[in-house]
């Protein structure tokens, strides 16, 4: 059974109903303690970083994540999820130079899209439609799918891994006037900045491979 954790800040019922239009049985999760009861843990989030940290501390689900993952099951953060996985995010912070603290699962921040890096108009903040991944390693998220294959973002901020024991975690990248980290995999653990659940038979190709591991 899948787990989804709700911390106030997810189109939870989206990502619940894509894993029952595979048949795959996914509840909703409203406390920490009953993250020990599922095989499988999904992270999802729509919002700001700050807020979504704040919420996961309140309501006593980041430990509660950090213990599930320590068990090696499964574990899928979505959009904000993979994004509270890192060590800070720029979203939020007070001053120039500083950072929200996250989960520090991964190593690397969070940062945000210049739109005028690259002059006036030519990057659109925030990122959101379709766009195409790269493949940059095998992902068992991502057997099955084609190269190129169109996946649905809406963000502002991108995660910026730090290479771990000489590893990168990058599975798959995007281009928005940069190349960011679209996927990451190590272990068992999996995210994704775009949304699987708005990503039609693509992305449910991704929810029944995780579904799966």
């Amino acid at each position: 059974m899948i787990g989804i954790i709700n911390y106030r800040m997810g189109n939870l019922r989206s990502v619940q109903k894509a894993f029952e239009t595979l048949g795959v049985q996914a509840v909703i999760l409203s406390s920490p303690q009953q993250a020990g009861e599922v095989d499988r843990l999904v992270l999802p989030g729509v919002g700001a970083f700050a807020d979504g940290m704040k919420y996961l501390n309140e309501m006593g689900f980041s430990d509660a994540i950090r213990d599930f993952i320590s068990t090696g099951r499964p574990f899928l953060g979505i959009c904000l999820g993979m994004q509270l996985l890192f060590e800070g995010s720029q979203e939020d912070a007070i001053s120039a130079g500083e950072l929200v603290d996250g989960l520090a699962v991964f190593r690397g921040h969070v940062l945000r899209f210049q739109g005028d890096q690259y002059g006036p108009g030519m990057l659109k903040v925030p990122h959101m439609g379709w766009n195409t991944l790269q493949w940059q390693r095998d992902d068992p998220l991502l057997a099955g799918l084609d190269q190129d294959c169109a996946v649905y973002f809406v963000h502002s901020y991108y995660p910026q891994p730090v290479e771990y024991q000489g590893e990168d975690c990058t599975s798959a990248i995007a281009r928005h006037g940069l190349d960011f980290c679209a996927s990451l995999w190590r272990g068992n653990v999996w995210a994704t900045q775009f949304h699987p659940e708005k990503s039609q038979r693509v992305g449910l190709k991704m929810l029944s491979n995780f579904s799966e591991v």
